[in-house]
């Protein structure tokens, strides 16, 4: 087996100029567009030995046949570059933009004889001025209703403007007083274009000043008893209140920037968009990115931000101005030239300076500054956009599971890929989750019909352990030891708490076996699991590991994985399958880590429960505590010098194991870190216990492909 592709060009033959590359198949097609400061380093870590090799990365490499590159002037061009080709190419390994919504837009034809408010979602009306988008069609008409009526602009279509400029007659709209446009035979063209500018100039600032002179006008005509008059500024000031209630106060008056939040795993990213006017949030808007190759967070950041200000991007109008809106109320955006003053992001890209200077060149050259928000009032709209990002992550790996035939394809997919004879309607997934060696737990969840049985799941703790390898072969030997146990008894009360559940009945035992058991790991776990399973005798149930970070299938005494398309629902299914299983037992064993540090300290004289709740909450987490010196402990109030320096000999000289061990490594695979590295006790003897808890974790098309782990000759392999 080679250690590169053998068609690899010299490292001589690669200059060290800045400049863009692309990855083309035997066909011609170009499959990865990148950009690099030096494309003789950049390059040269594509040509590293395959096994050291991110999995999508060797696909890629392995399926490619020639690279080529192109040499440019400066950082700046070449992220132009990049941009220009990702769009014409629209290579497949390169991320993607999934916006799952066409958008509603507010638009006012500014090049007609007498501009036209009007709902749409065509971003290409020439002369056009867009405000938007909107989460529901509704939300435009909303804001155009309470508009109007401060604004009375016309709202007509062009052929009723037309005919009622022909005939002298007002069109229908302005009959009923839902037009103000010179067809309603109200005002002259020119009336009318002040009237259009106004309304631009409020939506585009928001500026109070214009609810401050129609106050002073309403008052002015309540003195002169004119109450009718009164009465319509009344009206027109409560119409403006209720736009501007609709969008919140976050920051000065003065600032203006977009925040990204940015919520990713090994597969997708999502983003949400918060753009902040005056101070005001005008708008929010979130969308997917699908992550083919792994990529780091500053380059996800850099092709997002890219993507959202060029001439095509996700949130630009026709005139190239971003225009956002929040998704959970119908107070417009507002249209800018280009992007704002200052971009907040989550991790600076490494090409910084390059993007910032791409961004002001897009702003007109009247700069525009890239951060990241690290305190105040900044940091905490940055961490409100990152949960609104991880929740609509969530949503988005869950949300395909709740369709019965998205479910049952992934079912047969997996079927068909694992060469199963017949649709494993029932799965349980094992994880083992430890800490340097100690409080080694494992946890089993259930899926069955795609769904989680959360009454079903099973969380053990493992006594005496040498690695992860022995740790699952203990917990599936002692589940395959059950497996025919079917007591008729009620259900437990609570599925959904993810403590355990007490009661006086026994829980109820699994109601059938199971058709496919799924392992976290690679090969080294998949033969520990294999090995319980034939002391055991069973022949008759599926058996299949999911290498970490990698997302590939192991079966047993395979010497290449099952690779799932990255896009299949089958991969998506085990995935929120793995997940949930990872993140139950991190909860077990947390629990139990807080137990036991509860434990050692209520050994200490001196400390009874309420002091040790207090230095708990006063450091946060049982890690800092561990860190503390005796000086910080007694800080705490109710805890003395001498207590203080009892509590540090204590957590001390508590025995710790050896570190980590991540069993036999899995090819191309480093372990994922089960929990903080926080020293704890010795774990307690093993017992397994039902429990409920919420399911989480990703759920998406095509035909599997069983690939070699590194072959030159091509990623593929037939099934």
């Amino acid at each position: 087996m080679a250690d590169t592709v053998s068609w690899r060009p010299k490292a001589g033959e690669i200059p060290t100029d800045p400049g863009v590359y692309r990855w083309r198949d035997g066909n011609g097609r170009v499959l990865y567009v990148g950009k690099a400061k030096n494309l003789r380093a950049r390059l040269s870590n594509y040509f590293a030995p395959l096994p050291t090799l991110h999995e999508r990365t060797r696909r890629m490499v392995l399926t490619a046949k020639s690279v080529e590159w192109t040499t440019v002037g400066s950082e700046i061009e070449a992220l132009q570059l990049e941009y220009t080709w990702i769009k014409e190419f629209d290579p497949p390994f390169n991320v993607k933009f999934r916006d799952d919504k066409s958008y509603p837009y507010m638009a006012i034809t500014m090049a007609d004889e007498a501009p036209r408010v009007m709902v749409t979602r065509n971003r290409k009306i020439k002369g056009a001025k867009y405000f938007g988008p909107y989460p529901k069609i509704w939300a435009v008409h909303d804001t155009i209703d309470l508009m109007i009526k401060v604004f009375p602009i016309r709202t007509c279509s062009e052929s009723s403007y037309k005919r009622a400029m022909q005939t002298g007659k007002p069109c229908f709209p302005g009959q009923i007083g839902k037009c103000g446009g010179p067809c309603s035979q109200r005002v002259t063209i020119e009336e009318h274009r002040a009237l259009v500018e106004e309304f631009v100039r409020f939506m585009g600032s928001y500026d109070r000043r214009v609810i401050t002179q129609l106050r002073q006008r309403m008052a002015a005509s309540a003195d002169a008893m004119q109450y009718e008059q009164a009465a319509r500024f009344r009206d027109q000031v409560e119409a403006l209140e209720a736009v501007l209630e609709k969008s919140a106060v976050v920051l000065k008056d003065s600032v203006d920037l977009d925040l990204f939040g940015i919520a990713e795993d090994e597969l997708a990213a999502a983003v949400q968009l918060f753009s902040v006017r005056g101070g005001r949030i005008r708008g929010v808007r979130g969308w997917v990115v699908d992550k083919e190759l792994d990529i780091s967070t500053g380059d996800l950041v850099e092709q997002i931000v890219q993507g959202v200000y060029a001439e095509d991007g996700l949130s630009t109008g026709a005139d190239g101005a971003l225009l956002t809106q929040a998704s959970a109320d119908p107070t417009p955006g507002v249209a800018n030239d280009g992007p704002p003053r200052e971009i907040v992001v989550p991790v600076l890209p490494d090409d910084a300076d390059a993007l910032q200077q791409w961004l002001s060149d897009r702003r007109g050259g009247r700069g525009t500054k890239l951060s990241t928000a690290q305190r105040g009032d900044r940091a905490g709209l940055a961490r409100t956009a990152s949960q609104n990002a991880q929740q609509a992550l969530m949503l988005y790996k869950t949300k395909r599971s709740a369709d019965y035939t998205t479910r049952a394809a992934a079912l047969a997919d997996i079927q068909e890929a694992l060469g199963m004879t017949e649709a494993p309607l029932r799965m349980e997934c094992y994880d083992i989750s430890h800490l340097q060696g100690t409080n080694v737990v494992a946890s089993m969840v259930v899926f069955e019909d795609g769904l989680p049985r959360k009454d079903q799941y099973r969380r053990y703790t493992i006594a005496e352990t040498t690695d992860d390898t022995d740790s699952m072969y203990q917990v599936l030997s002692r589940r395959v030891a059950r497996l025919d146990e079917d007591a008729a008894v009620p259900d437990v009360p609570d599925v959904t708490a993810d403590g355990v559940v007490e009661g006086s009945k026994p829980s109820k035992r699994f109601a059938y076996r199971p058709q496919l058991l799924v392992v976290d790991g690679g090969q080294p776990q998949v033969a520990a699991a294999k090995r319980a399973l034939d002391e055991a005798g069973v022949r008759d149930i599926a058996l299949v590991g999911i290498a970490k970070r990698l997302e590939e299938l192991w079966l047993p005494d395979d010497d290449f994985p099952v690779i799932l398309p990255r896009n299949s629902e089958a991969l998506f299914l085990i995935q929120r399958l793995r997940d949930e299983a990872h993140r139950f037992a991190i909860t077990h064993q947390r629990t139990r880590r807080k137990r036991d540090v509860r434990s050692q300290l209520s050994e200490i004289p001196g400390l009874g429960p309420n002091r040790v709740s207090a230095l708990l909450k006063h450091f946060g987490s049982v890690a800092r505590l561990r860190q503390a010196t005796a000086e910080e402990v007694a800080e705490v109030p109710g805890v003395g010098p001498a207590t203080a320096a009892a509590v540090v000999r204590k957590l001390t000289t508590v025995p710790v194991s050896a570190p980590e061990s991540s069993s036999a490594p899995e090819p191309a695979s480093a372990p994922e870190p089960t929990s903080a590295p926080e020293p704890t006790s010795a774990p307690e003897a093993a017992s397994a216990v039902p429990t409920g808890a919420p399911p989480a974790g990703p759920s998406g098309p095509g035909g599997p492909v069983r690939v070699p782990e590194t072959t030159p000759d091509g990623p593929h392999r037939p099934a």
